[in-house]
């Protein structure tokens, strides 16, 4: 993959960050801390969250049943794991075009409207975010004048959801009435494209509309709705696991629930693979409402990332191997989608045999 200008940028904000994150704490106390962390406990959270991969995939089905409702779970959970180590290896986030790619190759699935079913989750992934966001500072525990570098987090919390509400209206819209908005965009392509580029683009819309048919579907957009919920309550519970690893006892469940809503919004912004600065610093500023020190919250941050950034990778590793991929494929495979998309190709390339 072509080291460009994203990349860069992500590099620069994940440094920038990090050192923010340990500019007021010294190495050997991360090292007291972690060593000193609860092994069982450890453990115990870290296999929570890497749990949270059969989650992910469990949950994908609903969200993949306007493409194809007999998907096995294998494949998706090979998708879903192969996603992830791409996130924490590659630089640029590729990990939601490798996992679109990963499932149209395992699957034979279309993968555009696959990578659609992504964008919704992305999007289920931001309201349950911000509801739980919301949830966690209206319990009791929660401090009540904490603010985050001077922020209050409701005011920041409003902001997202107000972002998050937005795209998932347009996107609503679109699904709802999926011939008027090809029919609008073919239009507004005859006008302001050349010919060339008019068909494809219009061709990729409805590829992609196609995904998000769980819109028009209510019983399946309340499955998927609570199945985002109970992903991220679950995952919830390995912060939790790991604050009293690490001897923070004074943080109630409800603060890792607004831990992990803030560290997800966190990484969000442009960083290096494996999200490493944002993560530290996100971590640092939400338990520092909570009066945790900050070598204490540091040393559980980078402790718990890189323990939960081992196994994810390594799955996600066997997988592009155990099915004959190769990293090179994973590493384009932004571009390789992007094609796949703008030529409209419903059919994606044949299964891949294991070995």
């Amino acid at each position: 993959m072509k080291f460009n200008a994203k990349a860069v940028l992500g590099i620069a904000v994940s440094l920038l960050l990090l050192w923010w994150a340990l500019r007021d704490v010294s190495f050997a106390e991360v090292v007291h801390e972690i060593r000193s962390a609860d092994p069982v406990l450890f453990l115990l959270a870290v296999a929570v969250a890497t749990s949270g991969l059969a989650i992910r995939a469990l949950r994908w089905k609903s969200l993949l049943s306007h493409v194809d409702r007999e998907i096995p779970f294998r494949p998706r959970y090979a998708a879903v794991s192969i996603g992830f180590a791409a996130n924490n290896l590659l630089p640029a986030r590729v990990g939601e075009f490798a996992r679109a790619f990963s499932l149209g190759r395992l699957a034979g699935v279309p993968i555009g409207a696959v990578f659609a079913s992504l964008v919704m989750e992305r999007v289920f992934d931001g309201m349950a975010i911000i509801a739980l966001l919301f949830a966690a500072m209206a319990a009791p525990s929660f401090p009540a004048t904490g603010e985050i570098g001077g922020v209050d987090p409701r005011v920041a919390a409003r902001v997202v959801a107000l972002i998050t509400g937005g795209l998932a209206l347009f996107l609503f819209l679109l699904a709802l009435a999926p011939e008027r908005s090809v029919a609008v965009a073919e239009r507004v392509a005859n006008r302001v494209l050349p010919p060339s580029m008019r068909r494809p683009l219009v061709d990729a819309l409805h590829s992609f509309l196609g995904g998000l048919g769980i819109l028009r579907d209510p019983k399946l957009l309340v499955v998927s709705v609570a199945w985002a919920l109970g992903q991220w309550l679950f995952l919830a519970l390995s912060f939790w696991l790991a604050f009293r690893a690490f001897g923070i006892t004074q943080v109630p469940f409800a603060g890792a629930v607004f831990l992990q809503s803030l560290v997800s919004l966190a990484v969000a912004v442009p960083s290096s693979p494996g999200f490493f600065g944002p993560w530290e610093a996100g971590a640092k500023l939400g338990l520092g409402l909570w009066g945790v020190p900050p070598g204490q919250a540091v040393s559980f941050a980078i402790g718990f990332h890189i323990g939960g950034f081992i196994p994810v990778t390594l799955i996600g590793i066997w997988y592009v191997w155990r099915l004959n991929l190769s990293w090179k494929d994973v590493e384009r495979s932004e571009e390789t989608v992007e094609e796949i998309v703008e030529r409209d190709e419903v059919t994606s390339a044949p299964a891949v045999p294991e070995r």
